[in-house]
């Protein structure tokens, strides 16, 4: 394991921690940020028990000075950033004539100005490191649908982001690639569930068994699964895939 350092968003719960435990394997130290800080300590120990060092920073990224406090902590404390992975961010899956500005407005705080900011915070570093930067975004991207319309629509915009940051990043030596994963089971998709279940006339349990036929998909994906893509993303051998979307949602998008 050689000296690198991965920050990710969202590493309190569901495809973050996650991902920060199976990123444990790669690089010698993890900055992990989310707003749960309780949370954070649960997973840096997992962290830790890998064997890696873990710097926990309880963050909000939809407060415009957290991204620079994050990469000047991440810095002094660790003096380098090799990868970004932004996964922070749950966006309301509300009805699009029945979503309020201020919730329109808080899904766009956290998940696309949260990751635009940090990204924008860490690039200077990411320049010196060559480094690499994964923005999460979601298959609704493809697909938006009124009942989520907000998911849709700010999935949709962090793919044009990162592509936009990648164009950049070939002149500045920094990879940038989205990953748009599917129903994958989380807490949030649990949540989910229970908000769909009494509109369809449905028990949770019968929701929860029920949907992955309604999605067209063999079954639901892992929190790890998506953790091996994103690690991939920023490993070696992943290195000249850039600009790219990389979708993994057991095949529920139907279109080419």
């Amino acid at each position: 394991m050689s000296n690198s350092v991965a920050i990710i968003t969202g590493a309190s719960q569901g495809i973050g921690q996650a991902t920060a435990l199976r990123l444990a394997r790669d690089f010698s130290a993890l900055v992990l940020v989310a707003r749960n800080r309780a949370n954070l300590e649960e997973t840096a120990q997992a962290v830790r028990a890998v064997g890696a060092q873990a710097l926990v920073i309880g963050a909000d990224l939809a407060e415009p000075a957290a991204a620079q406090a994050v990469v000047d902590q991440a810095l002094g404390a660790l003096g380098r950033i090799d990868a970004l992975l932004n996964i922070a961010g749950a966006v309301p899956q509300i009805d699009l004539f029945e979503m309020t500005d201020a919730q329109w407005e808080g899904g766009l705080a956290l998940k696309l100005h949260g990751a635009r900011r940090l990204t924008i915070a860490a690039w200077p570093p990411l320049k010196e490191t060559k480094g690499s930067v994964v923005l999460m975004s979601g298959n609704s991207a493809v697909f938006p649908k009124a009942p989520y319309a907000a998911v849709g629509t700010i999935n949709a915009a962090i793919v044009a982001l990162a592509k936009a940051f990648s164009d950049r990043g070939i002149a500045d030596g920094v990879q940038v690639n989205s990953v748009l994963p599917g129903p994958v089971m989380t807490g949030r998709r649990r949540s989910y569930l229970k908000h769909w279940a009494p509109l369809h006339g449905l028990t949770v349990e019968e929701a929860t068994a029920n949907f992955p036929e309604q999605a067209g998909i063999a079954r639901y994906g892992e929190p790890e699964e998506i953790a091996e893509l994103m690690a991939f993303l920023v490993s070696p051998g992943a290195r000249w895939m850039t600009g790219s979307t990389l979708r993994m949602d057991g095949g529920e998008v139907k279109s080419i």
